[in-house]
Order: structure tokens, then C-alpha cells, then sequence
């Protein structure tokens, strides 16, 4: 489904930028899109969130047999 492969490479996005502050106190987002409060940082970080609370129901979804990945 493309809305998972979506919300997945949002994650993984999120996931990368939350690292990046981690390890080196660097917000890519921020600096990309002019600081955290600019509005379109604001976008990119609800949009991240959003794709993780989506991310959550890849978890509990049931896999048909046939939806194996080639």
C-alpha cells in the first residue's frame, strides 16, 4: 500500500532527524526550513508524527500468505 511505504520513509525521516539532534545537537528540519517554529517546519514535524501514529497500525496488521514482499 503506498500510504504505508508513505508514512514509513516519514518515520524513517523523523527518525534520522531525532538522531542527528541526538548526537549532534543538529535539527535538519529546523535548519532546512528556517527554525523550529517557522510553519512549514511545523508541517514537516506534524506530518512526521502523524506518519508514526500510522506506523503503529503496521504492527497489529494481519499479512496475507500471497502479500510476501519478492
Amino acid at each position: 500500500m503506498i500510504m504505508d511505504r508513505i508514512a514509513l520513509s516519514l518515520a524513517i525521516i523523523g527518525g534520522l532527524n531525532w538522531g542527528s539532534i541526538g548526537l549532534f545537537r543538529f535539527d535538519l528540519v529546523a535548519y532546512l526550513f528556517g527554525g523550529q517554529t517557522s510553519t512549514v517546519s511545523r508541517v514537516v514535524y506534524t506530518l512526521v508524527g502523524l506518519a508514526a501514529v500510522w506506523c503503529i497500525s503496521l504492527l497489529f496488521r494481519q499479512r496475507d500468505v500471497g502479500d510476501e514482499p519478492v
